[in-house]
């Protein structure tokens, strides 16, 4: 596994929630970030949201398109969240979806970690690209 680093910036913006009750505890959003450090990149992606009647919890889920370089090889993939607050205590898994890899990202599997302090967003990605194939003549 190979880790990058760095930080990022995101932007969320409210959109409606199609044939939902507007008392409905639920949400959607896009959300938008500009990263930077080993991974280079912005992202495009949505947001759903449930809230509930206790102070504390709640659940999301996003999937997000990537596109940019990461330790300089460029591509795209794709990020899939899921995330939940259980009475305050955090639960977040964020994966790049099998087989979402271009360009020289192509067969790129790993987690992606964000990281808050001081109101800042940071980030680790353990990720792994597959080996290159040897060539014809052995090189």
């Amino acid at each position: 596994m190979t880790t990058a680093q760095g930080s990022f910036v995101v932007d969320l913006k409210p959109l409606e929630f199609e044939a939902v009750p507007s008392e409905s505890q639920l949400g959607r959003m896009a959300i938008n970030k500009v990263i930077s450090g080993d991974l280079s990149a912005t992202t495009v992606g949505q947001m759903l949201s449930a809230m509930t009647g206790v102070k504390g919890s709640a659940g999301y889920v996003a999937i997000e398109s990537v596109s940019g370089a990461l330790h300089g090889k460029q591509g795209t993939f794709v990020l899939q969240h899921s995330g939940s607050m259980n009475r305050g205590a955090p639960s977040l898994h964020i994966a790049v979806v099998p087989d979402s890899g271009t360009g020289e990202l192509q067969g790129l599997t790993g987690e992606f970690t964000i990281i808050m302090a001081d109101g800042k967003h940071a980030y680790t990605f353990e990720y792994q690209l597959p080996e290159p194939a040897a060539t014809a003549a052995g090189i």
